[in-house]
């Protein structure tokens, strides 16, 4: 009887052994994949792209068509401005959301319709944004301005910050809240200087992938700030941005216009890279 269940132990040993070595496979073969694609883009986005980076690329404007020179001077401006802008704008409304939701409003209806909302804005696609502040704003203001585009991405900055922040205040333990209390410490303070104190680089790490979320949109853009060939400063009216640049320079046949859509694409590519190595650094370090 003994040697019957040996046997049985043992099949099943080999059985699970088998399968075991099999789903390794896949999950290699499709990690291989990934990767491959991935590293196939970022070479290219080098070889292309460095080829396009110059001095004036930072100093000229955007060139017209079969030009000798030109740069992304003024798309590099206006998608500094609108990124900045809107980061500025929607963190500190996200960060309070994110608070209001871990500390006020984990069993209370607000609370839970809010999160709704939120997840709903988390993955509504970009380009639904876009169109909303085109119906909202771009329409009844009767002109195409930065200030519209700051709004769309603003509203992509918030759903990401909330849920971030949500997410590491309810990592905090109960204990040190718990604590701060039993010493008389009011509920505000115990937030403010305690649980996002001790949250702050997990924070910290969602609005940085929010900030590389929105540099590479060009849906909400097409749609807000449209595009400027020239340099301007002013909110109100049309600005130029890398992304609707490299799309619009992409699409088209000119030689000098795809250089310096691959140089764009470059420099998005590096400065998104570098945003996520921080944000995952800081998140490491909090660890």
């Amino acid at each position: 009887m003994s040697l019957v269940m040996d046997d049985r132990r043992l099949a099943m040993h080999r059985k699970r052994k088998r399968t075991n070595a099999v789903a390794l496979t896949l999950s290699l073969a499709a990690m291989g994949f990934g990767v491959f694609w991935l590293l196939w883009i970022l070479f290219e986005t080098v070889r292309l792209g460095v080829g396009g980076m110059s001095w004036s690329l930072f100093t000229e404007m955007t060139p017209p068509p079969q030009a000798e020179t030109g740069g992304l001077a003024n798309a590099i401006f206006g998608s500094l401005t609108m990124v900045g802008l809107a980061t500025l704008l929607g963190t500190p409304i996200g960060i309070l959301a994110g608070v209001y939701l871990a500390e006020y409003g984990q069993r209370s209806w607000l609370g839970a319709v809010t999160r709704f909302i939120n997840d709903i804005l988390l993955s509504a696609p970009s380009i639904v944004i876009g169109l909303f502040i085109y119906a909202v704003v771009v329409s009844r203001m009767k002109t195409f301005s930065g200030w519209a585009g700051i709004l769309a991405l603003s509203l992509i900055v918030i759903p990401v910050v909330v849920r971030t922040t949500e997410n590491m205040l309810a990592l905090i333990p109960n204990a040190l809240r718990e604590a701060a209390y039993a010493l008389g410490t009011p509920k505000w303070k115990v937030i403010s200087f305690i649980t996002l104190k001790a949250a702050r680089a997990g924070v910290i790490t969602g609005v940085l992938l929010a900030l590389a979320r929105i540099a590479g949109e060009t849906a909400p853009l097409l749609f807000t700030a449209l595009s400027n060939q020239f340099w301007t400063s002013n909110l109100a009216e049309p600005m130029a941005s890398l992304p609707v640049t490299i799309f619009k320079f992409a699409m088209s046949p000119y030689e000098n216009w795809q250089k310096l859509a691959w140089a764009g694409v470059f420099l998005i590519t590096i400065g998104v890279l570098a945003l996520n190595i921080l944000a995952r650094t800081l998140f490491r370090n909090k660890d």
